[in-house]
Order: C-alpha cells, then sequence, then structure tokens
C-alpha cells in the first residue's frame, strides 16, 4: 500500500473508531465508511495526496467506491 493511500486509510479510519482496518475491497459508500457530509472533504483529501485537480462534476462514484479502486484511479503511476 502506498503512504497516500495509507493517509486516506487513516483518515476514514479516524473518522470511525469503531473500525481496526479496511479491506481493500469493502464498498466505502454502501458501508457509510464516506457519506454526503464528508465528501467534499474527502474528495480535497484525495486531491492533496495524488497531485492532481479533481472535477467533481465528472467523478465518478466507482472511483472512489473502495481502497482498491482509490488506488487504481488516483495513486498508481500512468504508464504510457
Amino acid at each position: 500500500m502506498s503512504e497516500a493511500l495509507q493517509q486516506v486509510k487513516d483518515w476514514i479510519l479516524k473518522r470511525h473508531p469503531d473500525r481496526e482496518d479496511i479491506p481493500g475491497d469493502l464498498d466505502l459508500i454502501e458501508n457509510r465508511l464516506i457519506d454526503s457530509l464528508s465528501f467534499v472533504e474527502f474528495v480535497f483529501l484525495l486531491e492533496q495526496h495524488s497531485g492532481r485537480p479533481i472535477e467533481m462534476e465528472t467523478l465518478e462514484v466507482d472511483a472512489i467506491r473502495t481502497l482498491d479502486a482509490i488506488d487504481a484511479n488516483f495513486f498508481r503511476a500512468e504508464v504510457k
């Protein structure tokens, strides 16, 4: 797990002290780990750690649904 993804995971765990861990394939939205109140702050966190802007209008929910999806969409280096 990258340091950036670990920081995202830590951010979520801090808001849900009842959890000890978050599996990479756990649906963060369905399990209410990210809700509408924290969504904007969460997207800002992703922008900070990925180093690129995220357009709210074009953001696909599936891109942030799990830690695995977040890693694939925001933190893995692009190879071209």
